[in-house]
């Protein structure tokens, strides 16, 4: 499966309507950008049922600033529309495979209650 290009009228449904969704965020002008996306072409090739996307952080300036962009690559992953994993940085493809690896076997119903409690406390903060 080929990588696919977002955009800000892409991204959420893309996010939404799939499962597993990782997400590179990239500049032409970057070359440690340059050097991951090889890897993370790569990758996309071997891992059936998991969308590989990337955002031009320069086309997509509001994008990348809503996703709180401050350093590129960065990767972001979602797993049932839910952000489980962001990290700034190039990574080599063994690293790639065993988050990807470790995403597959997350246990979403404990992401999700985790994800309860922290809005709860949140809620709590908030008052």
């Amino acid at each position: 499966m080929a990588t696919v290009e977002l955009t800000a009228d892409t991204f959420e449904k893309t996010v939404t309507g799939n499962d597993i969704v990782l997400v590179d965020f990239w500049a032409e002008w970057c070359g440690p950008c340059k050097r991951f996306a090889p890897v993370f072409e790569e990758a996309s090739e071997k891992h059936d049922g998991v969308v590989f996307a990337k955002v031009d952080t320069e086309a997509e300036q509001q994008l990348a600033a809503a996703a709180q962009i401050t350093s590129i690559p960065t990767l972001m992953a979602f797993r049932d529309s839910i952000l489980v994993f962001a990290q700034p940085g190039a990574l080599p493809a063994p690293a790639l495979d065993g988050i990807i690896e470790q995403i597959k076997g997350l246990d979403m119903d404990d992401v999700r209650a985790k994800v309860a409690e922290q809005q709860a406390a949140q809620g709590q903060q908030d008052s």
